[in-house]
């Protein structure tokens, strides 16, 4: 990795941090399902799935996939999210909370590289 990689990585990974803070704080609720880890999770699908269509160059596919949507998107935070539904008893959040967002991830991944992809 070159100087100017590491540092276009940690200006996306800036990004979308601060935007995934901000979507958590105002739409994950204490009681109820984490839309906010949703929304950004397949936010950051669309992202990946749009850049990768668009065949951008390294350093912007290093700014958008690695560090925006890196940053953006969260695995151990939604794995934390599913135990905690399954400890609390909510069997359906949970089965709900897993299907969206495996399943719209992955249609939002596609849909995003089709778009990319015929632009």
């Amino acid at each position: 990795m070159t100087m100017m990689e590491g540092v276009v990585v940690a200006m996306g990974g800036c990004i979308g941090a601060i935007v995934r803070y901000f979507f958590s704080a105002k739409l994950n609720k204490e009681d109820g399902l984490p839309i906010g880890t949703l929304v950004v999770n397949v936010t950051g699908s669309l992202l990946l799935g749009v850049v990768f269509g668009l065949q951008l160059s390294l350093l912007w596919t290093l700014f958008l996939v690695s560090g925006l949507a890196g940053s953006l998107t969260t695995f151990s935070t939604l794995n934390k999210e599913f135990v905690l539904l399954w400890e609390s008893g909510n069997r359906k959040a949970f089965v709900g909370y897993i299907l969206s967002t495996y399943g719209l991830g992955l249609f939002s991944a596609l849909i995003g590289y089709s778009v990319g992809v015929n632009v």
